[in-house]
């Protein structure tokens, strides 16, 4: 994942929140949506003017003063409650269940989550401790290209 899809909005502005939908919810080719694309779903779900440059503005944080029905729209749109807006405790619960999402996006780390469906609670252990091991080692090295 990319430092921008790590950013979590549980409390989080607008635009943050705005934002992590586009990084974690894509096309199924793993691009993202345009904002005309979303500006136009808007426009036709609630029949009123939304615009690719507002819809940008929102992202941003240059403009937060959107109607309830633009947000309702956009959470259509990106197929989550309206609430990921309004509640900080559902926003939260909903953006760890993006980050979920996000990650089953990869085919890798789908195929290990499935491949693990059927292990016992020991080796669920074993596999957790293998990726942690990797994880610190991986770290590591990252500290130490990053120390040259």
């Amino acid at each position: 994942m990319t430092d921008e899809q790590d950013r979590q909005p549980e409390a989080g502005t607008l635009a943050e929140r705005i934002d992590h939908l586009f990084q974690v919810i894509r096309r199924p080719n793993g691009e993202q949506h345009s904002h005309e694309e979303v500006a136009k779903a808007c426009r036709d779900s609630t029949g009123e003017t939304f615009s690719a440059t507002y819809l940008w503005q929102l992202r941003t944080g240059r403009r937060d003063n959107p109607t309830k029905r633009h947000l309702e729209a956009l959470a259509g749109f990106f197929q989550v409650p309206p609430a990921y807006f309004f509640d900080d405790e559902q926003g939260a619960a909903i953006a760890k269940e993006l980050e979920i999402l996000g990650a089953l996006r990869n085919s890798a780390v789908r195929d290990v989550a499935l491949r693990a469906v059927n292990l016992s609670e020991e080796g669920l252990g074993t596999i957790t401790d293998i990726i942690d091991a990797i994880a610190r080692r991986e770290a590591q090295r990252g500290e130490s290209e990053g120390a040259r």
